[in-house]
């Protein structure tokens, strides 16, 4: 779990979050976070935003623990 204090974000913001080349930084090109939630995927995880603008923004990152000799 990530969790800030920053300005937070609207639905609208959330719902683009992880989407090429978008980013709420004046130089940013939005294919860092995107190539986050493919990793994830990946893992066969997820990750879950909440926010609130004003208050901040929480990053909960889930994978499955793999257990050695469980496959």
């Amino acid at each position: 779990m990530i969790q800030d204090t920053g300005i937070g974000m609207t639905e609208d913001e959330l719902s683009r979050l992880g989407t090429a080349f978008y980013s709420l930084k004046e130089r940013g090109t939005g294919m860092g976070l995107m190539v986050c939630y493919q990793i994830v995927e990946r893992m066969k995880g997820h990750i879950k935003v909440s926010s609130k603008k004003g208050e901040g923004t929480t990053f909960e990152i889930m994978v499955p623990l793999l257990i050695e000799g469980s496959e």
